[in-house]
């Protein structure tokens, strides 16, 4: 299992401190996250020293905005609310140069030097989330995306749309079971399942569905659980001892 962190607070030097902790991925959240366009640039200007992925979950799927936040040097994008496989395909065309794609060249000075052959620089990962009952419907063809590197489940907003509890979702494992069905459908297509948990017992359920690449808590829950090991410390509740 790739184990990530879920950025949410907004803090350029938090999520830069996040990503060199020791984790397998990070996600910028710049959909319910407080990432906005110039905590984002002002996050990939200060790491001179890439760890690990970082992917930044975008407002949308327009592709003006995809093309930007890959610009400022993310590694990979995921997209929130693809429902058809249409949807999916212009999201992988917007990432990509031409003749592979739509789009347009231009990083902010610290994202890459140009070079003309662009086909030899790396290619950001490209992943959709999985999240309403139409994506669901059609999420066979949706991972058989040509250029698709994972789907990622929100569960949240999935239990919703399906009028599930979340935990009834993450309980249900029958064959036809909607987590179940995504994962296969990654299988499948041979590219990466991934979701987030927010915690480590959702991504332990999250796991055991076939999910690889799993956002087990959050930069908020980091400081939490970091704040508590002080407390304890020493044996004791609530101060360090003398």
């Amino acid at each position: 299992m790739q184990v990530g962190a879920w950025c949410t607070l907004g803090e350029p030097r938090a999520a830069i401190a996040v990503e060199q902790a020791g984790l397998d991925w990070v996600g910028l959240d710049a959909q319910h996250g407080h990432f906005d366009d110039g905590s984002l640039r002002e996050t990939f200007a200060l790491r001179r020293h890439p760890a690990v992925p970082v992917l930044v979950r975008v407002l949308s799927a327009d592709p003006a905005g995809l093309g930007r936040v890959l610009d400022y040097g993310a590694d990979g994008i995921i997209v929130p609310m693809i429902d058809t496989p249409g949807q999916a395909q212009s999201v992988v065309e917007a990432s990509r140069y031409p003749p592979h794609g739509t789009r347009s060249w231009g990083p902010l000075g610290y994202a890459g030097d140009y070079r003309a052959d662009v086909g030899d620089q790396a290619e950001p990962m490209v992943s959709v989330m999985i999240e309403t009952r139409s994506a669901l419907a059609a999420v066979s063809a949706i991972a058989a995306t040509p250029g698709l590197d994972m789907l990622f489940v929100g569960p949240f907003d999935l239990a919703r749309a399906l009028g599930m509890s979340l935990e009834d979702l993450l309980a249900d494992d029958s064959p036809g079971a909607p987590l179940r069905v995504i994962a296969d459908a990654c299988a499948e297509a041979d590219i990466i399942a991934g979701a987030f948990a927010g915690s480590t017992e959702r991504a332990t359920l999250l796991a055991n569905f076939g999910y690889s690449w799993i956002a087990a808590s959050t930069d908020r829950g980091l400081l939490t659980a970091g704040a508590a090991s002080l407390r304890d410390l020493d044996g004791r509740s609530g101060r360090l001892g003398a």
